[in-house]
């Protein structure tokens, strides 16, 4: 099992999302990103877009 990294922020998650698993960006709502993908079913992912995110957050997402 990898181990998740503790300093990575929204806009990276986001990017890293985009290139592995294909989400794509549908809105930003203040300072939440909305990710979609339709990979096996539509699914949703909320980020934060904050500098650094928390583990327990990044482990829910």
């Amino acid at each position: 099992m990898t181990r998740l990294p503790r300093d990575i922020s929204g806009q990276e998650l986001c990017k890293d999302l985009e290139k592995v698993f294909a989400y794509k960006v549908t809105r930003q709502t203040g300072s939440h990103i909305r990710l979609t993908t339709t990979i096996n079913g539509e699914h949703h992912v909320t980020v934060p877009n904050h500098n650094s995110i928390r583990l327990g957050t990044l482990a829910t997402i």
